[in-house]
C-alpha cells in the first residue's frame, strides 16, 4: 500500500472514531472518574471506569475537543476495556512513545486503530490533544492503586 494510501486509510480511521465514537457517555458508577483539560486548545475530557479484581471492566469518556483528542479517547477505551491495569498502564506507554515519533515496542499487543494516530507525531501542537485520554486513564488508575 502507498503512503498516500496508508495516510488516506488512517485519516478515515481517526474521522470514523470521532464522527463515531465508541464508549462515549458516563458510567455512573464509576469506581474511578477523572477529568483533565487541555487549557491551550479547549480540550477537554470526563473519563470514567470501572476496575474490578485490578482488570477494567468498563471505560467511558465524555468532553469536548478536536477530533484528534476525541478520537484517541475513543480508541483508548475501546484498547483497556478488559486488560488489566498493568497492561493498560503499558498501552499508554507504548502509545506516548509512538506519539512522540520514537521508536516502540508494542510487545505483542495489539494496537488495532490506535496505530492510525502514528502521524499526529508529525504536529507537535497536537501531541496533546492525542495524549490528554491516555493521562487520564494513568492518572486514574495511579490515584487507585
Amino acid at each position: 500500500m502507498s503512503f498516500n494510501n496508508l495516510d488516506n486509510l488512517y485519516r478515515q480511521v481517526i474521522m470514523d472514531h470521532y464522527k463515531n465514537p465508541r464508549n462515549k457517555g458516563s458510567l455512573e458508577d464509576g469506581s474511578l472518574t477523572v477529568d483533565m483539560n487541555n487549557p491551550t486548545c479547549g480540550d477537554r475530557i470526563h473519563l470514567t471506569m470501572n476496575v474490578e479484581d485490578g482488570k477494567v471492566t468498563e471505560a467511558k469518556f465524555d468532553g469536548e475537543g478536536c477530533s484528534i483528542s476525541m478520537a484517541s479517547a475513543s480508541m483508548m477505551t475501546q484498547a483497556v476495556i478488559g486488560q488489566d491495569t498493568e497492561t493498560a498502564l503499558k498501552l499508554s506507554g507504548i502509545f506516548s512513545e509512538m506519539i512522540q515519533g520514537k521508536d516502540f515496542d508494542d510487545e505483542d499487543l495489539d494496537l488495532g486503530d490506535i496505530e492510525a494516530l502514528q502521524g499526529v507525531s508529525k504536529f507537535p501542537a497536537r501531541i496533546k490533544c492525542a495524549t490528554l485520554a491516555w493521562k487520564a486513564l494513568e492518572k486514574g488508575i495511579k490515584e487507585q492503586q
